[in-house]
């Protein structure tokens, strides 16, 4: 099973419009940090196909600037 952390970095103003993208999403859980503009995610999905398709669906977000990848693990 894939864990991944990131620090997801919102488009100017879309802050709590991409921590309603990212709840709406399967496998992320997303937490604003407390003292920048930015995002900690940490992804858990099953299997390296539903990860693989989690990317897909990150790549997509029109909130997401960038993300920057802190730990990542992979069973």
């Amino acid at each position: 099973m894939p864990v991944f952390s990131y620090l997801a970095y919102p488009k100017p103003g879309a802050k709590e419009q991409l921590i309603r993208d990212l709840a709406a999403l399967d496998y992320c859980e997303a937490t604003p940090a407390d003292n920048a503009e930015i995002l900690i995610l940490v992804t858990d999905t099953p299997d390296e196909d539903q990860e693989k398709a989690l990317q897909k669906k990150l790549k997509k977000l029109s909130s997401l600037e960038s993300l920057g990848m802190t730990f990542g693990h992979v069973d």
